[in-house]
């Protein structure tokens, strides 16, 4: 695998890459209605896109309020590691700011995933534009 980079920044500063990398993973693959995907917490959140040269592959969100959401690797590039490359820049950004946890929504298929990385499931199941989800807590 070629070498990655990883960018973070404002909705202003990441937009057009991570808008091309959700509107292919959410949009078009999971059928979210357009008017689900975004809001605006875009444009108070810290965003991060991972770069192979200069194509965007990946892209998530960190919030005010300690909430990773909007996580996305393109198809082509998923069971590489790149969402976990991406996470634990994610988990470095959060411990550098000294925040105290990370909370995230996890589609249900990914939470092996997510428990990797240390996340720990909270509630109960439910439904999110109509796929299956659960809270996740990390503990920083």
């Amino acid at each position: 695998m070629t070498e990655l980079k990883i960018r973070s920044g404002s909705w202003d500063e990441l937009q057009n890459d991570a808008k091309l990398i959700r509107e292919q993973v959410f949009i078009q693959e999971q059928h979210i209605p357009v008017e689900e995907e975004w809001d605006a917490q875009d444009a108070v959140a810290l965003h991060f896109v991972v770069y192979d040269q200069a194509q965007p592959i990946a892209t998530a969100r960190l919030l005010q309020n300690h909430s990773i959401g909007r996580v996305a690797v393109l198809k082509a590039y998923r069971g590489q590691g790149i969402g976990k490359l991406l996470m634990l820049e994610m988990i470095q950004q959060a411990k550098h700011e000294q925040r105290k946890f990370l909370k995230l929504s996890s589609q249900v298929h990914a939470i092996q995933f997510y428990a990797g990385l240390g996340f720990q499931v909270q509630g109960d199941e439910y439904l999110d534009c109509g796929i299956a989800h659960i809270d996740m807590y990390l503990k920083l």
